[in-house]
């Protein structure tokens, strides 16, 4: 049993560094906010990415944190259309406004996405921004264009 818990305690302890740093960079103390905050940005890009790039995206995610990108996915609905930055926060506010009001969905966003920039490898990030329309690629940290390799 003590190697079991150490599964979980491992997984829930990556997951919580994830949290930890998105708090501190929207300097929010809520962390139930956070985690709201962190699964809208997620699912409004898991939704906005064909799910092959969806998948991998994942793989280098703590184990907890993908549970919650995946949740209530439906692959066969995907990609959506968002093809502007602002459909792209629309879909970030459809996830926010119930249960947070008064946030700033590009801010949020923002935040995320350094988050997972600075948390998944360069390759991986560098195939995201691929996939998506310029506006919404450039909500991503660093330089607007990310040449190919």
């Amino acid at each position: 049993m003590t190697s079991l818990a150490h599964i979980w305690d491992k997984a829930l302890s990556k997951s919580n560094v994830w949290l930890s740093q998105l708090s501190n960079e929207l300097g929010w103390a809520n962390a139930p906010l956070t985690l709201l905050a962190l699964r809208a940005v997620l699912h409004a890009l898991r939704d906005r990415l064909p799910p092959d790039e969806a998948v991998d995206l994942s793989a280098q995610m703590p184990l907890i944190i993908k549970g919650v990108y995946f949740d209530g996915w439906d692959p066969s609905a995907t990609p959506v259309k968002a093809r502007t930055k602002e459909e792209f926060l629309a879909l970030v506010n459809t996830h926010l406004q119930r249960a947070a009001r008064d946030v700033d969905a590009e801010r949020i966003t923002r935040a995320v996405f350094k988050l997972i920039a600075e948390r998944v490898s360069e390759g991986e990030i560098r195939d995201v921004r691929g996939m998506l329309p310029p506006e919404v690629a450039e909500l991503w940290p660093g330089p607007a264009h990310v040449p190919a390799t």
